[in-house]
């Protein structure tokens, strides 16, 4: 389990004021470790900093000569000159501060004496410019503002000093104004003041998370340089791979020792007739074998499949793991995989059992246990009167891993999974696996308050820390679901299915987080059940319509094209809306059916459109990767007339995360028949960069959330946005900016470069006949 705090920002990536001033407790360990990185570049100007305030006392002092005593005035430089040096001496300490915790002491030490040298700058406004001329104060406030100024800049990783030492001086100016009746002046230097207060958080906020962000990058290096190491000194493993014909390739020196060979001698013969031994020659090969001569032919990817091997004559156990590889271009080029001898461990006894008790990829207790413990607590409940629970564990994002890395590295992150689970257990905690990438928790007593909430809290707080799987980095997260027994259930078979209703009501959620059993969870499920049931009717029913929602030229504000947007209008259930019924058609595979309608439905409609203006059609994964997609847009375009290149096709990120060589495949047959391909919802879900290269897509969508960022000065958002627009220029595509709802934001994006907009400002989703009356009246007013 990573023992990594969580992370100080909030979901936006923003750092809250508490963090960046210092005085956030919600983590003392985490916040101890940010101050430190704060003060810790304090000590780089530490010298130049008291150079700079005595510099400037001199300047001050030269200014006040004719109207105060020499005798005042070099006392209160000596006193800048010494309060300058014991400064320089606290900084100093803090010079190694981003390698441990700064305690509160030193922190309130640091921030108390920024003070005590305002105090010491507030001498000069209050007492010895006090009654001079006008000018001379504002004088003397201008180079006490330039010294404001400058701490910002060498203190700006400190802003809590900063605000101490600028409050005392700015409001000593300020009242010293006031006192004399320069209300003009006081209240300008109270506006600078707190406008310097403001702008020193800014500062503070821009360095410490550049300060994060290499602390990160640093630490990800260790850990990556840790997994190296682990791997090149381990020996229990080996690495095997084969051809397309079966036979062994680049054999290492590990796998050539476990099959008693050199690898010059095992290069280039087929893996059965090396491990088969007699066998081979007679044709009867264990059932095992057979097993994997057939994943091998039928190319499955296996896991942890035992095999009995004749190695020199000697029979042996095997436990072998592979995958299929593919070229570039998607075609099999064999299978590679591991592999370790587990003869010892079958022989025994002690193994049998513990593969009838035990999950072998994670070692973690499997089904059967957990439900013999689950048992086990609830016979203990009703004997003590007390309560336990059931906590189901479901990994969010682990499909994509698997499905764009290959289930080798899905075990593996299993795996890790599993360690960090196994953190937790204790004499009244049982972790376990039940499946796939789902996990479960007992708790044997959970009488204590509150002792639920708290191990999901900490199961989803660490199984949501990076992961790193061979040189990969991997991010999953976890939802979990729970029941308490008795009350959610006197039986095992009642509290795992309640258990996991509160885990499925996590998942519709939208994942990461924890969600109790609650009573209308059945009522909710049931609700889940009629709506699959009115979906799975409604095509026939004629229910779905389209909406047309308008893109524009961004010069101009001419329409270029419509996207296509399905509604439902169900008999049963009233409107749906597509937030809730687009996800369960895509769980359920309708979305195929429904999809292949509305790329019908949106041709026929845009055929009465005039004949610059295009037509966007949303695809999901699902309906790319089926066999026939190419040959239903073609159906659709003969039946309709409308020329492919009036057909712009939109997709996104995710379907390269189900099989890339198939989407990629399926659009380029797409674009081959002359139509568009637009990637929507650019940039906020998994990097595509090496698509853009590959595949040459004709539009890239900015989604709304840059957008909006960028229309309130969002450095990020607008970093973003120029971005892509200079990628996509670069790349001969053209650009769209979604959710534009205001002129002030359609300007901005035509400033940006944006060759298209889209959203609310230029029109909502509308019927077909209500776009089509856009172009009616168009065209009357053009006559």
């Amino acid at each position: 389990m990573s023992n990594k705090a969580p992370n100080p920002a909030d979901q936006s990536g923003r750092l809250s004021t508490g963090v960046v001033l210092g005085l956030d407790r919600s983590s003392d360990s985490e916040w101890a470790r940010l101050r430190g990185i704060q003060f810790a570049a304090l000590g780089r100007h530490s010298v130049h900093r008291m150079v700079g305030h005595l510099a400037f006392a001199v300047i001050a002092a030269a200014l006040l000569y004719r109207g105060v005593s020499p005798v005042w005035l070099g006392a209160w430089v000596l006193l800048v000159a010494a309060v300058g040096i014991q400064g320089v001496k606290i900084d100093a300490g803090l010079a190694e501060a981003h390698e441990r915790k700064i305690t509160n002491t030193e922190f309130r030490r640091h921030v108390l004496f920024a003070g005590l040298v305002g105090l010491v700058w507030s001498i000069a406004p209050l007492f010895l410019a006090h009654g001079l001329p006008l000018a001379v104060q504002a004088t003397l406030w201008t180079i006490i503002a330039a010294l404001i100024l400058g701490s910002i800049l060498f203190y700006g990783s400190a802003p809590l000093t900063i605000i101490s030492f600028t409050g005392i001086v700015g409001a000593a100016c300020a009242g010293s104004f006031a006192l004399q009746g320069h209300n003009s002046l006081a209240a300008l230097s109270a506006i600078f003041t707190a406008i310097a207060l403001f702008g020193s958080i800014e500062v503070a906020r821009t360095s410490l998370r550049a300060q994060l962000a290499l602390s990160g990058v640093n630490e990800k290096d260790e850990v990556v340089s840790l997994l190296l190491r682990e791997f090149e000194e381990g020996e229990a493993d080996w690495l095997w791979q084969i051809d397309t014909t079966r036979k062994v390739r680049a054999i290492s020196p590990r796998f050539a020792y476990a099959l008693s060979q050199q690898q010059a001698d095992a290069e280039g013969k087929p893996l059965l007739q090396l491990i088969a031994g007699k066998h081979w020659e007679t044709g009867k090969f264990p059932a095992s074998l057979h097993d994997l001569a057939d994943r091998l032919k039928n190319r499955e990817s296996f896991s942890n499949l035992i095999v009995e091997v004749s190695i020199r004559g000697e029979p042996r156990w095997w436990e072998l793991s592979g995958t299929p590889m593919r070229d570039d271009k998607g075609n099999f080029a064999g299978f590679r995989g591991v592999g370790s001898d587990v003869t010892s461990q079958r022989e025994s006894s002690e193994k049998i059992a513990y593969l009838a008790r035990f999950d072998t990829l994670t070692s973690l207790p499997n089904r059967l246990q957990l439900t013999e413990a689950l048992g086990d607590a609830l016979k203990y409940s009703a004997e003590w009167r007390t309560k336990c629970a059931f906590l189901m564990i479901d990994l969010d994002r682990f499909k994509a891993v698997n499905d764009s890395l290959g289930h080798l590295v899905g075990d593996k992150l299993l795996a890790q999974v599993a360690a960090r689970l196994k953190n937790i257990v204790n004499d009244n905690i049982l972790c376990g696996r039940l499946g796939g990438d789902e996990f479960a928790v007992v708790i044997r007593d959970a009488s204590e308050a509150k002792i639920v909430a708290n191990v999901a809290k900490q199961i989803i707080e660490s199984l949501s820390q990076p992961y790193q799987v061979d040189n990969h980095t991997c991010y999953v997260g976890a939802s979990v679901g729970s029941a308490v027994g008795p009350r959610d259930g006197e039986s095992v078979e009642e509290l795992m299915r309640n258990a996991d209703l509160a885990l499925y009501r996590s998942k519709d959620e939208g994942g990461g987080e924890h969600f109790v059993y609650e009573p209308s969870l059945h009522a909710l499920a049931e609700e889940r059940r009629q709506l699959e049931l009115s979906l799975r009717d409604a095509l026939n029913n004629d229910e779905f319509l389209l909406h047309y929602q308008p893109v524009v030229d961004a010069n101009d504000h001419t329409i270029v094209s419509f996207e296509a947007l399905v509604r439902w209008q169900s008999k049963d259930h009233g409107f749906v809306s597509p937030a809730k019924f687009i996800p369960l058609a895509e769980d359920t595979r309708l979305i195929v059916p429904i999809g292949k309608w509305v790329l019908r439905q949106a041709c026929m409609e845009a055929r009465k459109w005039p004949e610059h203006v295009k037509i966007n059609v949303n695809v999901s994964p699902e309906q790319l990767l089926e066999p026939d997609f190419t040959n239903e847009v073609v159906e659709a375009l003969a039946a309709s007339g409308l020329r492919p290149e009036r057909l712009e096709i939109e997709v996104t990120e995710s379907i390269f995360l189900r099989d890339a060589s198939i989407a990629r495949a399926a659009l380029e047959q797409v674009m081959a028949l002359g139509c568009g391909v637009a990637l929507d919802d650019f940039g906020t879900g998994y990097s595509s960069l090496g698509y853009l290269r590959k595949l040459r897509f004709s539009t890239i969508k900015v989604d709304k959330t840059f957008v909006q960022g960028a229309a309130v000065r969002n450095a990020e958002s607008l970093a973003i946005v120029r971005a892509v627009v200079a990628m996509a220029q670069s790349l001969d595509m053209t650009t769209t900016a979604e959710g534009v709802e205001t002129e002030e934001e359609a300007q901005l994006i035509r400033q940006l470069g944006c060759d298209k907009i889209q959203g609310f400002y230029f029109g909502r989703p509308m019927t077909g006949e209500d776009a089509l009356k856009l172009f009616v009246q168009s065209m009357r007013r053009s006559a």
